[in-house]
């Protein structure tokens, strides 16, 4: 079969909905603003809801909100006409989607938005519409042609109100001082997970560290060194603070009468490479391999005490690259 040519039809409509994006970029406005104060201002939920192919970019955008640290959850429009209007309460924000804003099935949840003053956010095309007069903040969708050439399928429209969740989503986080730490919560499974770990998350602690004290012979060192099996011993004073650490490089420099010293005559102070817990791991391993020199384990301390050790392969084990 002939026909146009695909690639042309794929960067023509790409090319229009860039075009689009970049016109909602530009008319961002004051109620841009007011949508985040409504938003951070919440006490409950954000509650997402749409028809069609709106309905499903609702869902997308409540999932957005949740996996960056806002309560949110969907909700289908013609479910709350029969039950699930229970669902929104005192402190929620209402976000609807819809192109023409005026949806039957949404009916129901705009009454019920003005019957308990619940705060109703609309994205539309049409802030005239029913959906529009009945919010307290409208998101203009830009004036733009959906990219089909002769059917007016939802494209360019649902790619605009992805957008502009996105931008929300985005916005509330960093109003609110959203963390990589904070993302892990979240996202605790996958690469991105992995990525996310703190150093707390894989460190060993208690029993398991190697420690001893300056005063501690190097005979009893030893002993600590090959039974926590992780190549080092870290020495720690009296106050509790790790003021250096003995590795196999510090054997070698003392092999002649080792055992005649103790740790704090064997020891290099320092250790010049430790991590605070809430590091990051990849940013753990990335300080391992920098020279002078790459190292294996590391010492996790918390003003300057030790509280945890790590080594390279509990990071490689959690998937960390």
């Amino acid at each position: 079969m002939s026909g146009p040519d695909p690639i042309a039809v794929g960067r023509r409509v790409l090319a229009a909905e860039a075009e689009a994006l970049s016109l909602q970029a530009k008319s961002l406005d004051a109620s841009f603003a007011a949508a985040v104060d409504v938003l951070a201002a919440a006490k409950g939920r954000i509650v997402c809801t749409g028809m069609g192919k709106s309905g499903h970019v609702a869902r997308k955008i409540a999932a957005t909100f949740a996996s960056t640290g806002s309560l949110a959850f969907f909700v289908h429009p013609a479910e709350a006409s029969h039950g699930d209007l229970g669902m929104i309460g005192e402190g929620d924000v209402i976000l609807a989607l819809s192109k023409s804003g005026e949806v039957r099935e949404l009916a129901d949840v705009l009454a019920y938005a003005a019957r308990f003053r619940i705060p109703l956010i609309a994205i539309t095309a049409q802030p005239d519409s029913a959906l529009g007069l009945a919010a307290d903040v409208v998101l203009k969708l830009a004036d733009a042609a959906e990219a089909t050439s002769e059917v007016s399928a939802p494209t360019t429209s649902t790619t605009l109100q992805i957008a502009l969740g996105d931008a929300l989503a985005v916005a509330l986080l960093e109003r609110r001082g959203f963390r990589p730490q904070d993302f892990h919560v979240f996202h605790p499974g996958g690469k991105l997970g992995a990525m996310l770990r703190t150093v707390r998350d894989l460190m060993h602690a208690g029993d398991e560290l190697p420690l001893v004290s300056p005063e501690t012979p190097m005979r009893e060192a030893l002993l600590v060194m090959t039974g926590k099996r992780f190549g080092i011993v870290g020495v720690r004073d009296a106050a509790g603070q790790l003021v250096g650490a003995i590795s196999d490089g510090d054997l070698r420099r003392h092999s002649e009468g080792l055992l005649d010293h103790t740790a704090g005559q064997v020891m290099t102070p320092g250790p010049k490479k430790a991590v605070p817990p809430d590091m990051l791991a990849s940013e753990a391993l990335a300080l391992m391999s920098d020279p002078p020199p790459s190292v294996t384990v590391l010492f996790v301390v918390k003003d300057g005490a030790p509280v945890g050790i790590l080594h390279v392969h509990d990071i490689l084990r959690a998937g960390v690259m």
